[in-house]
């Protein structure tokens, strides 16, 4: 299995995964990050912060960014 970091990117910053998630697959990572995208979404609802611009950028352990997912695509608005 291969080890994915979650980065968090925010206003041109980026707050580093130090730890990472071992998944089978890049996707698999990218549907975890879809779950944690909602839930860090919420928590910012709910504290009446601004939900513009975050995005997860998921990285191998080279640095290699894999996928991106900005937290807004994790939204289902019609």
């Amino acid at each position: 299995m291969t080890r994915y970091y979650f980065h968090i990117r925010k206003n041109g910053i980026v707050e580093k995964d130090p730890e990472g998630i071992e998944f089978p697959s890049a996707e698999h990572a990218h549907q975890e990050a879809i779950l944690a995208a909602r839930e860090m979404l919420a928590e910012l609802v709910l504290a009446g912060e601004v939900v513009d611009g975050q995005r997860f950028e998921i990285c191998t352990e080279d640095g290699t960014i894999v996928r991106e997912v900005p937290f807004k695509s994790a939204m289902n608005l019609q």
